[in-house]
């Protein structure tokens, strides 16, 4: 079993106020694995000696770091990794976590030959976009929708040109009414429709299935209030809502590549 990270980046504000939260994230991983083990049995998502990589921005970043504890972050990525570790080790998988706070769509695309293509990844998981948002409607700016598409399928053709067998799980941006997006929050709603419709339509070409996070969060938040259980800010998750993601990621992939 190998699960490896190598790359040391600056996080951002928002990542930092997500730092002071992690001693209860890690708790919270600690048990949801153990719940993992001892509950109902787990099944096996990947082949052996499958090369998973996670990318995308500080919600996928989770706190990572080089030591052993902090090696594959503590976002829904630890929650999707662990069980399957735990429970296979004689599969050889090896999961990357490349999430880096802050990225855009076009920061990916300018690391994605070391950070992604070089690790030669069986799967490839992306959740990218509300950096996007903050970065443009955020600031007063318009977003582009077309530079978005064109940049992500740039990425989903490089990674087929690398491995034409390469599996995508291609995760949807959502937001969620909160301190980073409620000032703005009919241009965030927009913004982030059109960049689901872009997900969309992209995983339809490319035969891949959608994590559809919007219509979780949308859906956890309408029964059980307040929203910021869920989403703390209206863009990062809680240690619940890292949850709903894990789940929810753990399900598309299980029922499309079944």
């Amino acid at each position: 079993m190998r699960i490896q990270t190598d790359i040391e980046e600056p996080v951002d504000l928002s990542l930092n106020q997500t730092m002071q939260k992690l001693p209860l994230l890690i708790t919270f991983c600690i048990l949801a694995a153990a719940v993992a083990l001892k509950g109902e049995p787990v099944s096996k998502l990947f082949s052996d000696h499958t090369k998973i990589v996670f990318q995308g921005d500080s919600i996928t970043h989770g706190g990572r770091g080089s030591d052993p504890n902090h090696i594959i972050g503590h976002s829904y990525v630890i929650l999707i990794a662990a069980p399957q570790a735990a429970n296979f080790p004689e599969a050889d998988l090896s999961f990357y976590n490349r999430g880096i706070s802050g990225n855009t769509i076009g920061s990916l695309d300018s690391r994605w030959q070391n950070d992604t293509l070089n690790l030669k990844p069986d799967t490839i998981s992306i959740l990218v976009g509300v950096n996007d948002l903050l970065q443009t409607v955020g600031k007063d700016q318009p977003f582009i929708v077309a530079d978005y598409e064109k940049t992500y399928r740039s990425l989903l053709d490089r990674s087929r040109a690398a491995n034409p067998k390469v599996r995508f799980v291609l995760c949807q941006p959502f937001v969620m009414p909160g301190k980073s997006t409620s000032p703005k929050w009919e241009a965030f709603q927009k913004g982030v429709a059109e960049m689901q419709a872009v997900v969309e339509k992209l995983a339809a070409e490319y035969h891949a299935p959608v994590v559809h996070l919007q219509q979780v969060f949308d859906k956890a938040a309408k029964e059980h209030t307040p929203v910021e259980y869920w989403v703390w800010d209206g863009v990062h998750p809680t240690f619940a809502g890292h949850q709903l993601v894990a789940d929810e990621w753990i399900r598309t992939y299980r029922d499309y590549y079944k």
